[in-house]
């Protein structure tokens, strides 16, 4: 099991990348609370056990998918206990099926590595680079847990402040399924 240290409800000392050191200014000048932690790096759904308890929430899972061309990129936040159906996927945006967007694309794209995609990503993302997408289940909830562009540091807000007062001020569309 992963190590996490005590809950913050601060941003970090020092940032570890210039997504992060973004993704707590926007909080702070959109008055977003959060609460946080540090901790081991977490790359798999099962090393987010021990920090959905930390932070008593359920981290979502956020997915960098594509067409086969690599021409249409689509990030799709879903319940991180969730399978990822690429038929189900494509079906309900009426769309060809989709797969992982290639590893190298994660940095260039979206300000991370691998096991780090987040959803404040569109604060670096090129604008028209992707579709962002978002399960309802996800939308529906009262917490929202992701990683603040790290493998090292979860967050916890609440949904409502992420779709009425952040998602607004990125120039992504959000489309729910």
């Amino acid at each position: 099991m992963i190590h996490t240290s005590e809950v913050f409800t601060s941003a970090p000392a020092t940032f570890r990348t210039p997504l992060e050191e973004k993704v707590y200014q926007t909080l702070e000048r959109l008055e977003i609370p959060f609460s946080r932690i540090d901790n081991d790096p977490a790359l798999t759904m099962e090393d987010c056990i021990a920090i959905d308890a930390a932070l008593d929430v359920k981290t979502v899972k956020t997915l960098l998918l594509c067409n086969r061309q690599q021409t249409e990129y689509y990030l799709y936040v879903t319940p991180g206990d969730k399978p990822f159906v690429t038929k189900d996927f494509g079906r309900a945006l009426g769309i060809s099926r989709v797969s992982f967007a290639p590893q190298e694309k994660l940095l260039p794209m979206l300000g991370t590595v691998l096991g780090a995609t987040t959803i404040f990503s569109t604060l670096v993302a090129p604008a028209g680079s992707f579709h962002l997408v978002m399960d309802r289940e996800v939308a529906e909830s009262e917490w929202y847990g992701c990683t603040d562009g790290t493998t090292t540091c979860y967050m916890r807000l609440a949904t409502r402040d992420l779709l009425e007062r952040f998602l607004p001020t990125v120039p992504f569309p959000l489309t729910l399924i």
